[in-house]
């Protein structure tokens, strides 16, 4: 695994390089998520799945904003019953770790989703904690470490595969619901999360989203999360992939120099397409190289010791 200079490993995952698809884009079915890897996505992680059925909300759905998407999708997903199908499908199909994003109301939720995922193959998961808790008026999961401690607690009991805690970053200090997660078990953290936005048409003078408020991704939220990820690596020893607004090879080395160990890409591919995964790596190796780093490893967390 040394002789290629993109390896990398995390929380037992072995990865050929540093690059994953973001939770939210071709994430449902076997054959979109291989197609990410062919386009050289080093893992992926799914679409976010709960309990039961959703339909998510009516259209319009997404809309682009100066520098990337806002989206409210709903989490309209199959509920993992009928998803369990498509994991076991994918894991004869996906020539990459399989990370299945999952979401729920509470920590039993969690908890149940999170299990049946690993029983069907999933050799991860990601815990969207940016879901709303019915029990708390709407706010989200990740803003709240005691709850949030309680579902990485429960979902650790219920599995024996990595627990990745995607994080949000609508909250106050990020390290501290980090350090929620890491206390109750987490293997490793995602950052980040959308931002909370909105787009207005001046036309109707009408929120263009159905749900109105959503969440912004992509290059406008980038100093957010590369942020948020040195703020992280200062304060926590785990294993952080950085998210938000990845789009070129510079970008991911950003990510690594302020403490990412591997990136997510998501509103690139739905922008450009999966060969942005391969640009990226490209680039990624070029640099290392030139710079003469032996891996990607060598570079995560430079920006704080210069």
């Amino acid at each position: 695994m040394n002789s290629n200079p993109l390896n990398v490993r995390i929380a037992g995952l072995k990865l050929r390089n540093p690059t994953l698809l973001a939770s939210g884009i071709l994430g449902y079915t076997a054959e979109s998520l291989q197609r990410v890897v062919e386009g050289g996505a080093g893992a992926v992680v799914t679409k976010s799945v709960g309990v039961a059925p959703r339909m998510g909300y009516a259209n319009p759905t997404v809309v682009q904003a100066s520098g990337g998407l806002i989206n409210a999708m709903g989490l309209p997903n199959p509920g993992i019953e009928e998803y369990a199908d498509e994991i076991i499908h994918a894991k004869t199909v996906v020539q990459a770790p399989l990370i299945v994003s999952v979401f729920g109301y509470s920590a039993d939720e969690y908890a149940l989703v999170a299990k049946k995922a690993v029983e069907a193959g999933a050799d991860a998961v990601e815990l969207n904690v940016s879901c709303p808790h019915v029990k708390l008026t709407g706010s989200e999961i990740g803003q709240n470490p005691k709850l949030l401690k309680e579902v990485v607690s429960k979902v650790k009991a219920a599995v024996r595969k990595p627990v990745i805690v995607k994080l949000s970053p609508n909250v106050t200090d990020i390290a501290e619901t980090a350090k929620a997660a890491l206390k109750a078990g987490a293997d490793a953290l995602t950052a980040i999360n959308t931002v909370k936005a909105l787009a207005i048409d001046a036309e109707t003078a009408l929120p263009v989203l159905s749900n109105v408020r959503g969440g912004l991704s992509g290059p406008a939220i980038k100093p957010v999360a590369l942020r948020c990820v040195y703020d992280l690596y200062e304060q926590v020893k785990t294993p952080i992939i950085g998210c938000g607004g990845i789009t070129t090879w510079r970008d991911a080395v950003e990510f690594f120099l302020a403490g990412a160990s591997a990136v997510q890409i998501g509103t690139a591919v739905a922008l450009e397409d999966p060969d942005v995964f391969q640009a990226v790596n490209r680039g990624v190796e070029t640099y290392l190289k030139k710079k003469r780093y032996k891996s990607v490893q060598e570079v995560v967390g430079v920006a704080h010791r210069t």
